[in-house]
C-alpha cells in the first residue's frame, strides 16, 4: 500500500505515577534521520530508541519526542544539602545582626536555596520494566504515525491517478492533430518548392526521399506508445506492496523524457499546448513523489 513520508503520531500513558508524552513525527527525507529528544534519565536508551525506530521506519526526517511529569514535581529527584542551607544562613543571620536590621528570613531563604550545590538533582536510574512499557508506548506512537502514513499515501494514489488520466488524456488529443499535422508539413515543403522551380532545378525523386526522411524524423508514434507504457507501470506500481516513491521517481523521469520529445518534434502550434499541460500534470506528480515512502 502507498504511504506517504508525511505523518504524526502521538501517545499519552501514565505509568508508575509518571505521565509520560510520546510524539513521533515524519517529513520527507532521501534517507532515515532521525533526532531525539529525551529526559535526562533515558539517554542512555537513546541507541535503543532509536533502533526501534530504524526497525519500523524505512525513510524520512524523524523527530522523536519523549517527556513525563510527576504528581509531585518538587520532591521528584531534588535532594536539598540541608547542612550546608543551615550553615549559610546562620552565618547572614550573624552578619546582619552587626548591621543592626532586622531580616526578612523568607527572603534570605528564598535566595540560598539558589545557591550553588545547596540543590541537586539525583537522576533516577531507569528500570528494565519502566524500559520494557516506554518500548510498547513508542511501538504504539509508531503504529499511529504509519496510519496516518498509509492514510496519506491513499490521498496521494487518488491524486497520482488523476493526473496519470489526464496525460492520457492529451495523448489522445494528439491523435487526430498528428495526421494533418504531417499532411500539412508535407504541403508546405513542396508548396516552397515548386515556388522555387523557376529558380532552382532539383530532382524530384530526391525530393520525395528527402521528404520521406524528413517526416520520419518527425515521426512521434514510438514516443507515444513508449509514454502510454510508462503511464501505465506507473499506476501498476502505486499499489506495489515494497516501497514505491523512488521507483516512481524513475518512471516519471522516463515520462518526462517522451513527453519532452514528443514537444520538440511536434513542429505544431496545437500540439505544443497539449504537450504543455501535459508537462504541467507531470511536474504535480513529481512534486508529489519526493513524498511517497
Amino acid at each position: 500500500m502507498m504511504k506517504s513520508m508525511t505523518g504524526y503520531g502521538k501517545v499519552s500513558e501514565c505509568l508508575g505515577g509518571k505521565n509520560f508524552e510520546i510524539e513521533i513525527r515524519s517529513l520527507n527525507g532521501k534517507t532515515l534521520d532521525v533526532s531525539t529528544k529525551l529526559p535526562s534519565n533515558y539517554k542512555d536508551k537513546e541507541l535503543e530508541i532509536r533502533s526501534l525506530i530504524a526497525s519500523r521506519l524505512e525513510r524520512g526526517k524523524i523527530d522523536f519526542l519523549m517527556s513525563y511529569t510527576v504528581e509531585d514535581a518538587i520532591q521528584e529527584g531534588v535532594k536539598i544539602n540541608e547542612e550546608l542551607l543551615e550553615a549559610y544562613y546562620k552565618k547572614i543571620l550573624k552578619i546582619v545582626e552587626k548591621l543592626d536590621f532586622q531580616p526578612d528570613k523568607n527572603l534570605i531563604l528564598t535566595s540560598l536555596i539558589r545557591i550553588p550545590d545547596i540543590q541537586r538533582l539525583e537522576v533516577e536510574k531507569v528500570s528494565e520494566e519502566e524500559f520494557a512499557e516506554i518500548k510498547k508506548l513508542i511501538e504504539q506512537a509508531i503504529d499511529n504515525l504509519d496510519s496516518f502514513r498509509l492514510q496519506e499515501g491513499q490521498n496521494l494514489k487518488k491524486d497520482f491517478i488523476k493526473r496519470i488520466d489526464l496525460i492520457l488524456e492529451y495523448l489522445d488529443e494528439i491523435e487526430p492533430l498528428e495526421k494533418n499535422r504531417i499532411n500539412i508539413i508535407r504541403d508546405r515543403i513542396v508548396q516552397k518548392f515548386e515556388e522555387l522551380k523557376s529558380v532552382v532545378d532539383f530532382d524530384k525523386n530526391r525530393l520525395e526521399q528527402e521528404l520521406i526522411y524528413y517526416i520520419e524524423k518527425l515521426d512521434i508514434t514510438e514516443e507515444k506508445v513508449r509514454l502510454r507504457n510508462h503511464c501505465s507501470y506507473f499506476k501498476e506500481n502505486i499499489d506495489s506492496k515494497e516501497s514505491t516513491g523512488k521507483k516512481l521517481g524513475f518512471i516519471a523521469q522516463e515520462m518526462g523524457r517522451e513527453i519532452n520529445t514528443l514537444g520538440s518534434k511536434a513542429n505544431d502550434a496545437e500540439i505544443q499546448r497539449i504537450v504543455v499541460k501535459m508537462k504541467d500534470e507531470l511536474e504535480k506528480i513529481k512534486e508529489q513523489v519526493l513524498n511517497i515512502l
